[in-house]
Formats: structure tokens, sequence, C-alpha cells
């Protein structure tokens, strides 16, 4: 991971409400001050997400682009401005997934002959926390809609159940239900595969 997805940075004066309503006005430093508060923990989400390096940085990216055009229409939740990131990040991640389920279609009718392998590629998908990574995230897929949203939320993204919550618009209670109805099925789905992906759950 980059490094300065993983250092952390100074904590900057005034809640994300009101860095937000600064930003929203025009304060470019207000929302740089956001930016240095959230970009990390948005990589970490969109790469838990995807087990994709790169797509992780241009997700990020997008995210904020997203938040910068929005500004004056967003209300945070709880003061945090990382829940309604999430929510953008995860909807960017499955259109991005969408769209390379269709370019892997296309290439599967094309033939094989001369096709050079990207290295890049080849190094990164040796890499033992990214291959276990996508084992969990397929298992992650395989959830109905509503245990997949809170196991994105809570489980990858770390948010609390009452965060989660007020970004799903359902009652705590049920956010728990459902994470716990996810837990128990994805032991079930991982049970076959390298424990140290179980553990996770």
């Amino acid at each position: 991971m980059p490094a300065e997805h993983g250092a952390d940075v100074p904590d900057v004066p005034g809640g994300d409400q009101e860095l937000w309503s600064r930003a929203a006005a025009g304060d470019v430093a207000a929302f740089g001050a956001l930016f240095d508060r959230h970009a990390g923990a948005v990589w970490n989400y969109a790469y838990r997400l995807t087990g994709s390096w790169a797509t992780a940085e241009d997700l990020a990216s997008l995210t904020f682009l997203t938040a910068w055009r929005r500004l004056g229409e967003v209300t945070l939740v709880n003061d945090s401005a990382r829940p309604w990131l999430y929510t953008v990040t995860a909807n960017l991640a499955r259109r991005e997934q969408r769209r390379l389920g269709r370019f892997a279609a296309v290439l599967t009718r094309l033939p094989r002959n001369n096709v050079v392998r990207d290295h890049a590629e080849d190094v990164a998908g040796q890499i033992d926390a990214d291959r276990q990574l996508k084992v969990v995230l397929n298992a992650v897929a395989k959830l109905p809609r509503a245990e997949r949203r809170a196991v994105e939320l809570c489980l990858l993204g770390g948010l609390s159940t009452a965060e989660a919550s007020a970004v799903l618009g359902i009652a705590e209670p049920s956010v728990r239900a459902r994470i716990s109805r996810a837990r128990g099925r994805l032991r079930e789905l991982l049970r076959d595969t390298d424990a140290r992906v179980g553990e996770e759950f």
C-alpha cells in the first residue's frame, strides 16, 4: 500500500460538518482538510472492496471528486463524512466491477495467440494477502444484497452499527442482525478455504 495511505495525518481542528460547510462555501483548504482526514480510510475501504491497489487509487480519487461536486447537496451522518464517502466508494466499486465483468466477457471471445501478460499483474497476483482478500470478496459477493451492504460498511469499512444504520436507513438492531446472519453465511462459504481467511469472520 502506498505510504501516504498508511501514515497518520495530523488532526485538523473542526468537525467534519463544519469543514464540509466551509468547503461548500468555497473554502478549498477546508476540503483539503477533509481529504487529509479521510483519504487513507477511503483508500483502504476501496482496496478491501476490490483487492486491487490501482483500482483503490482510482476509486478514492473519484470518491473525493464526487464529494467536491456534491458538497452543497449532502447532509452528513453524525458529523462524520466517512459514512457518505464509503457509500460513494461502494457504488463506484460496484460500477467498476460490472465494467470489468463486461470487459472480461469480451476478452474470453478473443484469440489468445500473442497475448503478453502484464508482469506487474503477475507479481501482484502472487501476494498472499491479495489472494486471500479476493477469496473473501468473492464470498461477500454471494451474500444477499441487504447483508452484503451491512458487511461492506461494518466489517470491511469499519463503520459502527449506528453509522451503518443511518446510511442504510434501518434500525441499528437490524444492522446487527444482518451482520450476524452474514457472518454465519461467510463462515460456511469460507470453510474450505485458507483458515486465515475464515478467521476474519
